[in-house]
Formats: structure tokens, sequence, C-alpha cells
């Protein structure tokens, strides 16, 4: 099992750890809730440096990138980052990542260079779907055990954030990044993304540095009342807004579209990608089914895989994923269910052993941040 270079951090604030996506991984310091109101209120503090990342340089790396992703990747300038799918041949989905455009001053006359964001379980997975796919003047740099990556989310993130560095955080709109000095640490990549849908940012830096960046942040964000948090917390907090998780809500067998997800599948830009006239004929034919979010009467919690049944309880569908929002003190889900009965008010059963739980299709996200 691997461990971040703030594994013994994390230990030390007394961290419920676990395995995740073959890393020693921090699910809860205190309570899911408290972490969870921390970020939605202040401001919070995640290790998740889990994340892979590689480099793409090359006179064809945008051209190679756009053949493999769904999204117009020809519409990223510098310092721009967007978010995106790798589609497989099946149409299914290989992974979703964010694809940053990096400067161009490393680069030899002509090139371009993205760095892109994948997800921690599968980044041996597209490191080999990507290769297989290179047949483009790019080359590939695999620096993801080199790169440490924090999360600092909520509405206090702005404040604090700017106590690290010169350059004026509140100009940084959303997806987008800039490389600057943050806390003393040279060439820190300050990104306006996150999965909390609180705001903040995303700091890359060099894990060497990793320990540093955390004490800075952890160190200014005192007046704020920062508190650490850890996957539990990023579960719900994601969960609340619709985002998708990757193994639960999206996978190499489900559509992007289906999931809701046509927003970033581009299917009228001129350029091909991977399952792009797969996606074509879904669209033109209409869609089978689709994910949508409900929110569940009483107070048990549906889980993964759990199916989903209409109100003469026949079974039409599966959870993909399921909470107790801690912002709304509620039982909430995702799952698929066939197109037609996936409107919003539409009523549902989930079961659970033996019994049933009444639920409702809503629209997302759940939770509307203040």
């Amino acid at each position: 099992m691997k461990s971040t270079p703030l594994t013994e951090v994390h230990i030390g604030l007394g961290a419920k750890m676990a395995e995740f996506a073959g890393y020693n991984m921090p699910i809860v310091y205190t309570t899911i809730s408290d972490e969870h109101e921390c970020v939605r209120e202040k401001v919070g503090i995640f290790d998740v440096s889990h994340m892979g990342e590689f480099i793409v340089r090359g006179k064809e790396a945008a051209k190679f990138i756009q053949s493999v992703t769904s999204n117009d990747v020809y519409k990223l300038e510098i310092g721009d980052a967007q978010y995106s799918c790798m589609p497989n041949d099946d149409g299914g989905v290989v992974d979703d990542l964010l694809v940053y455009r990096l400067a161009e001053d490393m680069c030899a006359e002509g090139e371009q260079a993205f760095m892109l964001v994948v997800n921690a379980s599968n980044i041996e997975k597209d490191w080999n779907w990507l290769e297989s796919k290179n047949k483009y003047e790019a080359r590939m740099i695999n620096i993801s055990d080199n790169t440490g990556l924090l999360a600092v989310q909520g509405p206090d993130a702005v404040k604090l954030v700017q106590k690290l560095t010169d350059f004026d955080t509140s100009s940084l709109e959303y997806y987008t990044f800039t490389k600057t000095k943050v806390a003393g640490l040279d060439n820190v990549i300050l990104s306006a993304t996150g999965y909390t849908g609180s705001g903040g940012f995303e700091l890359y830096v060099d894990s060497k540095d990793l320990l540093a960046l955390w004490n800075a942040v952890m160190a200014a964000g005192k007046e704020f009342e920062i508190k650490p948090a850890g996957l539990g917390s990023r579960d719900t907090l994601r969960l609340e807004m619709g985002y998708c998780l990757y193994g639960n809500d999206i996978s190499d067998t489900t559509s992007p579209l289906e999931a809701g997800l046509g927003w970033i599948t581009k299917l009228k830009i001129e350029d091909d990608f991977c399952s792009k006239s797969i996606f074509l004929k879904q669209k033109e034919d209409g869609l089978k089914r689709k994910l949508v979010a409900f929110k569940v009467d009483g107070k048990r919690v549906p889980r993964h895989d759990y199916t989903i049944h209409d109100l003469e309880e026949n079974e039409i569908g599966i959870v993909t994923s399921g909470t107790q929002s801690p912002s709304l003190d509620i039982p909430i889900g995702m799952g698929y269910v066939p197109r037609a009965m996936g409107k919003v008010g539409e009523r549902i059963k989930v079961k659970f052993g033996k019994k049933f739980l009444e639920a409702e299709i809503v629209k997302l996200p759940f939770y509307k941040v203040k």
C-alpha cells in the first residue's frame, strides 16, 4: 500500500486511515458531518496527493488529447482547465479527468503542453490506454509519484490562500489556474477547481514540498478555523452537488450521455474521438436510461448497488451512490433508471433486504451553496 508524504501527519492528527486506490488515506479525523460543515461554512483542507498527473507535450499534443477526450481541447487557452472524460471504444468511460493547458516556455518551438489529472484508482489503466492511442507527435510523462496535491475548499479559501501569496487570489476565475509562489515555494500550480461545490483551490506542488505547504496552510488557516477533512466528507460534499464518482456513477459500461455529462461530450466538433459515433447514435435513437438524483423518505440511507423499483415494486434500475446529506439531514442518492421513468417528481422505491424505501426523483444539485 502506498503512502502520501503526509501519511504520518494524518496519523498524528488521529485520522481513521484506510486503503483507497492503493493508498493509505485519511477517511475521517473527527466526524464526517463536522468536516463537511467546516468546508461548507468556513474552510477545510484535503490531502489528495493520490491523484494521478500526466504531462503531454509536443506539436500534436492537442490533437492527441482531442482524439481521446470528449470535450473540446482547442477551446483551452494557456491558464485554462477543463473537465472532460476519456471514452473507451465501446461507448463507456475509461475515466473522467481534468485537462490543464500549460505555458509553453518549456516546450520546443511549435509545441504545446498539457497536464492531465486522473483518478488515483485509474492511473495505470489510464496511462496504458493513452499509450495505446498515442499515434501522434506527442510525448507523455507520468509525474504522479513526484506531485503533491492539496485541496483547500470553502468560502474562506480565497482569503486564506491570499495570506500565503502575492498573487491576487480573487482574480482567479473558476476553472483557471496560474503558476506562482505560495508559502515561499516556487512554481506552485494554484487552480480554482475542486470537488466540493464550495469554492476554493487545488494546489499542485513537488512532493518534497508538500509537508511545508500543508503546515503553511494550516497555520494561515487558524484564524478561519480550518480543519483537515478526509475522504468521507469529500464524498458527501460531492454527492450533494451531484458530481459523478468514477467506479460508482460512471464506469467502463456507462455512457457519458446517460450520466448527464452531455455538456462535456462535444458531438458537434469536427474532430473525431473514441466512441463519438456511438454517442451520436445514442443521441439520435434516444437514451434508454439516465442517471437520476433522488431523496429518500425516512432515515434509511440508500447504498451502492441497492436496486431501484417502480411503485409496483418491479426492478427498474440500480443505486450508484448514496449517503446521509449533512447539509440537508436527509438520505440522498443517485442511480440509473429507464429514461421514461426518470422525470423530476417521479416516485420510486429502493430495496434493501426485503424492505423498500420510498423516494422521489429530484433536480440536481441536492444542496445549493450559499
